[in-house]
């Protein structure tokens, strides 16, 4: 195991939502959900961010959400999202999250519009206001605004954020954040550059893949962590054809697909999400069944 000082640290995995077939958000089915990612290798959950389908919550749905979670592992092992259009939403999400007892928020910066630098700090300045820990979240590709290793050093330095939750998939970024703002800690972001970023020094993981297949995912990242290259190699070529579409667009309905390959409910998305398409349903079951067949879970 790694050495988990920090709430932050390890395998965070990032929810995906139990719905019903009206949409309604399955409460119960989300608790154990989270005790069994638990039991099988993670560390803690990430709710309320894109892979829990935030956007389409009403606030009393994401409230209940962290409350749910916590409940089901314990506010240490949660990390709440607290993304919104703007921050003093966002602080109001974070100060929630500290009332429920969350160890963390997960915060992307302003994404109403291109936020230049002046605006990304005025961001992360309102939302540390609530006092509780913040990772941020560099995902230039969904919100048009780029954390760079220089921004996020001034971040740091302003003590606003403790860890940067890493998307962008350019892994010479890992490096760089560690030269510019030695003591923040490096996520792996995105499934498929998790045995890279590992390598990197990498403090924790924010996965969606753990969801369908917890105990694999675990034991990649464990060994990853601790260069056990012939451990880790083979499992993450068998497990990359999935771990990709943690960054397409459809991830979300792919995760769910492999749920319930898994024999765990992943079930509908809510719109603007739509079912993935025949071809990709296809290829996604195929992968999926591919490593439930060589005793993956």
């Amino acid at each position: 195991m790694d050495n988990r000082s920090k709430p932050w640290h390890g395998v965070m995995v990032a929810t995906a939502l139990p719905l019903r077939a009206d949409l309604s958000v399955d409460y119960d089915g989300f608790a154990a959900h989270c005790r069994w990612l638990v039991a099988n290798g993670c560390d803690g959950v990430v709710p309320n961010g894109s892979l829990g389908e935030y956007q389409t919550l009403t606030a009393e749905e994401r409230v209940k959400v962290i409350e749910t979670a916590v409940e089901a592992v314990g506010g240490g092992n949660v990390m709440a999202g607290a993304g919104a259009y703007g921050a003093a939403e966002s602080r109001r999400w974070a100060e929630q999250a500290g009332e429920a007892g969350c160890g963390s928020v997960l915060l992307l910066p302003p994404n109403a519009y291109r936020a230049d630098e002046r605006s990304v700090v005025a961001h992360y300045r309102e939302v540390a206001k609530a006092g509780v820990p913040v990772v941020a979240y560099n995902n230039p590709y969904d919100t048009k605004v780029d954390l760079t290793p220089a921004l996020l050093a001034r971040l740091y330095e302003e003590g606003l954020i403790v860890a940067i939750k890493e998307f962008s998939g350019d892994v010479r970024r890992a490096y760089e954040i560690a030269e510019l703002a030695p003591g923040l800690d490096l996520l792996i972001g995105s499934d498929d550059v998790l045995l890279e970023l590992a390598v990197a020094g990498a403090a924790g993981w924010i996965a969606g893949y753990p969801n369908a297949l917890p105990a694999a995912s675990s034991a990649l990242y464990r060994a990853a962590l601790a260069g056990d290259m012939d451990s880790a190699l083979p499992l993450y070529r068998t497990l990359h054809p999935l771990l990709r579409w943690d960054s397409k667009t459809e991830f979300v309905q792919a995760i769910k697909l492999s749920m319930d390959l898994a024999g765990r409910h992943g079930g509908p998305c809510r719109q603007p999400r739509q079912p993935l398409t025949d071809e990709q349903a296809v290829a996604v079951r195929a992968a999926t069944e591919k490593a439930l067949a060589e005793g993956l879970r």
